[in-house]
């Protein structure tokens, strides 16, 4: 007798069951997330005393939130091939487009061209209530994490459309390809 194998799909695999309204996400084991995008500020910019500001701030953070929240930070290597060959292109000024050519490759050898996105996720707390409650803390949590975020100066934007969470839950899951 042949033992036959069963074919399991991605959909199987994944952990998320659906995309709800104002982009909240239903998990498998019946939680609840929502994802926000994070501006950050320059931080090495700032006065001493400036610094000293946020960090207070960021602590405030941490003391008044009795919800559960994870900051994701997603780094991106660049390819900057497209615009080295515009530089090699242009005929202008040769010695400082090779000074620069040197540069940035001197760049991307070390590894410091990057991009980074940051992300807040905020999940539900197991309980028995129901989706509605559910949805309306999520949105009361996002709502009190861009306020105390921003006065850290930085800006938090949710993601409502689910075009944006696919895309945001496809770089989550292949970093690969994006």
């Amino acid at each position: 007798m042949q033992k036959v194998e069963q074919i399991q799909s991605v959909q199987n695999w994944l952990p998320f069951e659906k995309i709800l309204e104002k982009g909240i996400i239903k998990m498998k084991d019946s939680s609840y997330i929502k994802i926000l995008g994070v501006s950050p500020i320059n931080y090495t910019l700032k006065s001493t005393l400036e610094k000293e500001a946020i960090l207070n701030s960021y602590k405030n953070i941490f003391k008044s939130c009795n919800f559960n929240f994870q900051i994701l930070i997603q780094s991106k290597k660049e390819d900057l091939k497209e615009h080295l060959n515009k530089i090699k292109k242009n005929n202008l000024y040769p010695e400082i487009k090779e000074k620069y050519i040197k540069y940035i490759n001197y760049f991307v050898k070390s590894k410091k061209s990057s991009n980074k996105k940051f992300f807040i996720i905020i999940k539900n707390s197991p309980s028995e209530e129901n989706e509605n409650v559910i949805l309306q803390n999520l949105e009361s949590n996002y709502l009190k994490l861009k306020d105390l975020f921003g006065r850290c100066g930085n800006f938090v934007s949710e993601y409502t459309e689910d075009n944006q969470i696919i895309e945001i839950l496809f770089s989550f899951l292949n970093s690969e390809k994006i």
